[in-house]
Order: C-alpha cells, then sequence, then structure tokens
C-alpha cells in the first residue's frame, strides 16, 4: 500500500473568508496566491511549514488534503485495500478529488494537483512560533492508528500515559491521534516561544483565547473565527516519547 500523497494543506470552511483572512495575518501568517482550481471563493495562509485553505463551500471540515498524481489509479489501488471513498470525482476533463474518513469521522481530501503556488521556505515560523502537529481527537487511539498506518506507514512516536498518543509522519507532516477529552475537533499545536507578544496581539484585535486551556500543559488556546482552535505550548509535549520507525508493527500493541 502507497502512502496518502503529499500533504498540501489544512482545509477548513470559512463563511467569512476575510474575518479569517485578517485573524491569520494578525497572527504573522502570509497569504499565498491560489490557482482558479476551484469555482468557490478560496483563499490559502502559511507560516511556511503549515498552510490552511479557507473555503467558501460546504463539506465536512476541518479536512486534511494532500496531493497525489494520478488519483484514480491511487483510488482503485486503496478500495482494493478496504478504503471507502464518500466523494469520488474523477474524470479526464475534471480537476480530481476524492474524500474519505476515518475511523473517528475525521475527513481526508486528496487531490490531482496543487492548489495554491508555495510559501517562502526561508519563512517557517508565525508569532506563534513553530508548528509541530495536527492533532485528531480519537476514541480509540489504537484502534485509529490501524486505519492510518497503511497510508502514512512512519510512526514518529507514541506514549501510552497519561492520555495515549499516537504520532504518524503523513504526506510531511505530523499527524496526532489523541484520547484526550480536552480536544473538540482537529487542532493545531505550536510551539511558542514569545508568550508576551501573542497575548498583546490577541488582545489589541480581539481574538478569543482561553489561558491554561487543559490539553497537554497548553499554556493558551485561540479560536479562529471559522472555528479552528490553536494550542500553544512552551515545548513539543512528546519530547520524551518513545521513538519509532516504519518496521514497528502496530498488531504489537494492545487495543
Amino acid at each position: 500500500m502507497s502512502s496518502i500523497g503529499r500533504f498540501l494543506e489544512f482545509s477548513v470552511r470559512t463563511p467569512d473568508i476575510l474575518d479569517s483572512l485578517h485573524f491569520y495575518k494578525t497572527l504573522g501568517f502570509e497569504e499565498l496566491t491560489s490557482s482558479d482550481i476551484w469555482p468557490h471563493k478560496y483563499a490559502v495562509v502559511s507560516d511556511g511549514a503549515l498552510s490552511i485553505g479557507l473555503h467558501d463551500r460546504e463539506f465536512d471540515d476541518p479536512a486534511l488534503t494532500f496531493v497525489q498524481p494520478e488519483l484514480a489509479r491511487h483510488a482503485r489501488r486503496m478500495s482494493d485495500h478496504g478504503f471507502d471513498f464518500s466523494h469520488m470525482q474523477l474524470g479526464e476533463e475534471i480537476f480530481n478529488e476524492l474524500r474519505l474518513q476515518d475511523r473517528d469521522h475525521h475527513t481526508i481530501m486528496m487531490l490531482e494537483a496543487r492548489t495554491f503556488y508555495g510559501a517562502d521556505e526561508d519563512d517557517n515560523d508565525s508569532l506563534l512560533g513553530s508548528w509541530f502537529e495536527v492533532t485528531l481527537p480519537v476514541r480509540d487511539a489504537m484502534r485509529s492508528a490501524r486505519f492510518w498506518a497503511p497510508i502514512a506507514p512512519v510512526m514518529l512516536s507514541m506514549r501510552e500515559e497519561p492520555t495515549p498518543h499516537l504520532r504518524f509522519d503523513a504526506g510531511g507532516i505530523a499527524i496526532g491521534l489523541s484520547e484526550s477529552i480536552a480536544l473538540s475537533g482537529p487542532s493545531l499545536c505550536f510551539k511558542c516561544r514569545d508568550r508576551d507578544a501573542v497575548v498583546a496581539v490577541c488582545e489589541r484585535h480581539g481574538h478569543k483565547t482561553e489561558k491554561y486551556p487543559g490539553y497537554e500543559g497548553a499554556f493558551r488556546a485561540i479560536q479562529a473565527p471559522e472555528g479552528t482552535t490553536l494550542y500553544l505550548f512552551d515545548e513539543d509535549f512528546l519530547g520524551e516519547a518513545i521513538v519509532v520507525d516504519e518496521s514497528d508493527d502496530l498488531s504489537e500493541y494492545p487495543g
């Protein structure tokens, strides 16, 4: 089974794109130049490592979006391995798109090509600091991991206590599977170096924040206008986790 493709963006439905654009720009994200692939309003912001796609259309969001060339062939291969698609748009005269959901109903989108031009790789931070994980809330981390392992075969780290948490490399980004009850949906995690600067900007612009929100020792949570939660940490909370590699067999672990 081959990989899911190359990570493109964290896609969210955004009823007011200008409001969300303003929010991310105040935090140091850069707006990128998007293509005209989509018929709906669409914008992208990036910190150089993470790109967030703002979509004015109805879909099961947030979604993890990947680029996979020869998408139709890849879809057949995934179907042969038991993956079911909730949406398939494949053809020679259209922009090919697939959607599926993992065992916890998180949406994965796969596209045949990029929908925006890349960020400046020398600018790899926002005011929030270094982004290090997209966290997905799951009911059973090991059960969820068995879905992700065939398409994201490199497990970066794991731990069992105090809350089960597994981290995979999915197309070049870190995907965390967490059983934490503090999570209400897919979230973005940053290692922040300047608390005071972030707090000052949030207060100046009236951004919705919460101190010590209860997730993994985060010192602040910030909520974007479209509902995305961004967690800020002093350090990566899996710093002392067990490091494993793609030869690790998930069947050896309980669950």
